[in-house]
């Protein structure tokens, strides 16, 4: 029997303030089973879709669970943390069933961001903890220049980040200013120390950011161990950059 799994749900006036509150919460060395940040943009499309009443004035929702032998301890503590980061209600689930709920809005993210236009962009963009606050400012503005919608949802414990950019690929104009804000948002996370993906690999959407990540060094070192286990090219072919 698993143990049971309790959430919390904190609200912030501000992305930073809810990126310094993840600081915190991981610097005093608790160690949540989930710590994932939603931004206002991604809140709103969740309400529009589901109707699950969000709070639509918070810049930033932070939810954290623990599944540890007293659940709400952690919760406790952590909802001080979050207190102190500045964030304007801090609301634990009393109970499985109630967290259930705050869980499933995290979960239907992207399909509520799907919704918003007939096509998306999904960044996987990995940055330091201390540079979340940092890479979600970025591509606020980087929405802002392109005049696209654009939300962040991230698994905030390890800085990582998808800024899933909605758009019209109908819309010659706004396909390619959503292809360039892609690559912004790219741009940004190398900036900030980070790498173009945390968890998703570069597959062929980003081969052409490899280069400007490992330099061409550890790009010839890459195909170097491709070539050791798939001499004859039978693996995946035709992709190798």
């Amino acid at each position: 029997q698993p143990p049971q799994q309790l959430v919390l749900a904190a609200e912030f006036p501000s992305a930073a303030a809810a990126c310094d509150a993840v600081c915190r919460i991981m610097e005093r060395g608790h160690t949540p089973s989930l710590l994932e940040l939603m931004d206002r943009t991604t809140v709103r499309a969740v309400n529009a879709m589901a109707s699950m009443g969000l709070p639509e004035t918070t810049e930033a929702l932070l939810l954290c669970a623990f599944d540890t032998p007293d659940p709400l301890a952690d919760l406790a503590a952590v909802g001080a943390l979050c207190t102190a980061a500045g964030a304007t209600e801090v609301v634990p689930a009393d109970n499985p069933a109630e967290s259930e709920l705050l869980l499933q809005a995290r979960r239907m993210s992207l399909t509520a961001l799907e919704a918003v236009k007939p096509a998306t962009m999904i960044d996987d963009v990995c940055v330091p903890r201390s540079r979340l606050g940092a890479m979600l400012a970025g591509t606020a503005a980087i929405a802002e220049e392109y005049d696209l919608t654009i939300g962040v949802c991230a698994h905030a414990g390890d800085g990582n980040t998808h800024p899933v950019v909605c758009f019209d690929h109908h819309d010659p104009d706004e396909s390619r200013r959503a292809r360039e804000s892609f690559d912004a948002i790219m741009a940004l996370g190398l900036e900030l120390g980070g790498t173009i993906t945390g968890e998703h690999g570069v597959g062929v959407l980003k081969k052409e950011w490899l280069a400007r990540e490992l330099g061409e060094t550890g790009v010839e070192l890459q195909r170097s161990i491709k070539a050791a286990f798939d001499p004859l090219g039978l693996l995946n072919p035709g992709k190798l950059f």
